[in-house]
């Protein structure tokens, strides 16, 4: 997640305005004569009410002030000009693509994609395949010996001629000499729409229709069809991989092995992995790792591992992946949602897939019936003139003369007028998109049917602020976010960052609030067996080295001993709660299921943490404190009035 993305999660749990008119006439209060609503502030503290984790939000004086400094910092931000940098007008540009977005679906057609979708996240397919390539924009010699190939090849594929085989042979994707055309298992929305048609409609163990993508052309063979997993939740240990400059390679072998020995001898997993997981992410809650689905993590070995598991609390044997060693416990398997709990995430994964398509079609059917359109015949009959036999080898040029043609072409609703010039530039950009109509007539009507669309399109773009209030609304929170961000990133965080005097300064100030607890460096015996403990507790009192001690009680392939050395913190999970922080080696002590016993080499009494070691937390601290100077300032730089007659009937209506 970026900083900015951060930011806007912030910004919009805390302060996301409504986005009805203000259409009350009393005002709130004022910066520099501009007027603010009750109704803008009442709908923020609903809207933001059981999202809040501060409660000093909840109470109504203390949101004002949070709602007025945030209002200072946007009108400090226009004042400044930072609305005409290049950058924010972009990045608004592209928000307000997002957010259009919304208002180009039809539901119907998105709600039948969204069943199809959900009915075909139910099966994981596994499929190979064979691929010609054949780009879009290809010659229709070159896509006609294309598709002669894959069908060639299809043939050979149905005559019963190995699928594998014919894969290596001639399939131009590179991967496939490496995997004969295996794609493994997949689900909806993992391949293009087109390619995932073919997967769906091609029954187990059969050769599918040739297909065509904006690869190329392909068939596919289904070499299985399984119900889809689910999600699941899993615990792990987890020992790294050695670096290759380690002495002892099999090291984090050995090491995950004992642990599994010291499982199957009935000790906690959950101990376990907070005394020797490696996962530093998870190791402190037993290993518990978030629920992920097949496809979601980096490692194919440790999901099939995890899925393998079908009981609760079963444990995996030990295992390797490209990370290291593992042993895994299931928790809980999550079938899969249903389809109104999936439906807004299926909703944006259609706005990012070729079946988007179908929107657009019903799109461009709403828009010629929503506006009214006039096309000028005679400039048409000028233009089509002008295109020739060379659009179809792409070497057709613009008329040394187009900018001449600036009578109206096209007019919309009576109030947008395209010329000609325009209509000539599009021609020009569409000998790329695959347009082959024959003859010219026909094409250069082709190409003006697509140049309406998409001129109706935009039109309706253009004018969303117009038609739909509560659109132009949200645009304007959006427009006032990405200010706030780069004042504060320009006023607050760059500052932080920067100034090492004043950083300094205020670790100097503040550093009694940055102190570490005791520590010490040491070694930390563990079993669960009495005898076995009293006897690593004489081997240690002999000056026995750990790995010597382990040798000597880890006998007939059972693991007695554990030995766990580092730097400790008062209060880690790894180091026992009875250890005393004192040089020397501890008497046996037992905590939940285990003996102990720790050899302190070396106490760090608790004090004051240096500059580097808490300079993160001391980055964010000064942050919020220049912040807090910075509001002070505005505060006297804008004349604020609140009108508290307003603010005290405000508080009537939202605390009953």
């Amino acid at each position: 997640m970026s900083l900015k993305q951060f930011f806007f999660g912030l910004f919009f749990v805390v302060s996301f305005a409504s986005i009805a008119q203000n259409n009350s006439k009393e005002v709130l209060f004022t910066i520099n004569e501009k007027p603010y609503y009750p109704d803008e502030f009442s709908r923020v503290y609903k809207k933001n009410l059981d999202l809040v984790k501060d409660e000093s939000q909840k109470d109504l004086n203390q949101y004002l002030e949070l709602f007025i400094g945030y209002k200072l910092k946007v009108n400090k931000a226009y004042k400044l000009g930072l609305e005409n940098n290049i950058k924010y007008q972009n990045e608004l540009k592209s928000y307000r693509t997002q957010l259009a977005k919304n208002y180009f679906n039809d539901t119907k057609i998105t709600d039948e994609l969204i069943t199809e979708g959900y009915n075909r996240l139910q099966k994981e397919i596994k499929a190979s395949h064979i691929l010609i390539l054949a780009d879009e924009n290809a010659t229709a010699e070159d896509t006609l010996k294309a598709y002669k190939k894959i069908q060639d090849i299809r043939l050979k594929a149905m005559s019963g001629e190995d699928f594998g085989n014919l894969a290596v042979q001639y399939s131009e994707d590179p991967s496939a000499k490496d995997n004969k055309g295996n794609l493994g298992y997949f689900t909806a929305f993992r391949m293009v729409y087109a390619f995932e048609n073919a997967a769906y409609n091609t029954p187990k163990g059969q050769i599918s229709k040739i297909t065509r993508t904006r690869f190329g052309y392909h068939i596919l063979k289904v070499d299985d069809i399984r119900a889809n997993r689910g999600e699941i939740t899993v615990a792990h240990i987890m020992i790294l991989n050695p670096k290759p400059e380690d002495t002892d390679q099999e090291k984090a072998k050995n090491t995950i092995n004992d642990i599994y020995k010291k499982i199957q001898q009935g000790e906690k997993f959950e101990d376990l992995a907070k005394q020797f997981s490696e996962d530093k992410s998870s190791a402190g809650k037993g290993g518990v790792l978030n629920k992920f689905g097949s496809g979601q993590l980096s490692s194919e070995e440790f999901e099939n591992a995890a899925f393998s598991l079908n009981t609760p609390n079963e444990i995996s044997q030990p295992f390797q992946s490209q990370f290291g060693w593992h042993i895994i416990k299931l928790i809980e398997k999550h079938p899969i949602k249903t389809m109104e709990e999936m439906r807004i995430e299926l909703e944006g994964k259609i706005g990012k897939d070729d079946r988007s398509k179908k929107l657009v079609t019903s799109l461009n059917e709403k828009l010629r019936k929503k506006y009214t359109y006039k096309k000028d015949s005679k400039q048409f009959g000028l233009l089509s003139k002008l295109v020739t036999n060379d659009f179809y080898d792409s070497k057709w040029t613009l008329p040394a003369n187009a900018k001449e043609y600036t009578a109206t072409l096209l007019t919309i609703n009576g109030t947008k007028k395209v010329d000609g010039k325009t209509f000539l530039e599009y021609v020009d950009k569409q000998q790329k998109s695959g347009i082959a109509v024959k003859p010219l007539s026909k094409l250069v009507d082709a190409i003006y049917e697509k140049f309406l669309d998409e001129q109706l399109t935009a039109y309706y773009d253009e004018n969303l602020e117009n038609e739909f209030p509560e659109f132009a609304n949200v645009m304007e929170e959006y427009r006032d976010g990405l200010l706030l961000f780069d004042l504060m990133e320009k006023e607050i965080w760059e500052r932080a960052k920067t100034d090492t005097v004043g950083l300094q300064s205020f670790y100097n100030e503040h550093k009694s609030e940055h102190l570490w607890k005791k520590r010490v460096e040491a070694s930390v015996l563990s079993s669960t067996k009495m005898e076995m403990i009293k006897k690593a507790l004489a081997l240690l009192k002999k000056n026995t080295e750990l790995p010597k001690i382990k040798e000597t009680l880890n006998v007939d392939n059972v693991v007695n001993i554990m030995a766990n050395t580092g730097t400790f913190e008062e209060g880690s999970d790894a180091l026992p709660k009875a250890t005393k922080y004192e040089v020397g080696i501890s008497d046996i002590f037992k905590e939940g299921e285990y003996y102990f016993v720790t050899k302190v080499d070396k106490v760090l009494p608790a004090g004051i943490k240096t500059f580097d070691e808490c300079k993160g937390k001391l980055v964010n601290d000064y942050q919020q404190y220049l912040e807090q100077r910075w509001v002070d300032d505005l505060k006297k730089e804008f004349t604020i009035k609140i009108n508290n007659d307003v603010f005290e009937r405000v508080k009537k209506q939202l605390q009953p």
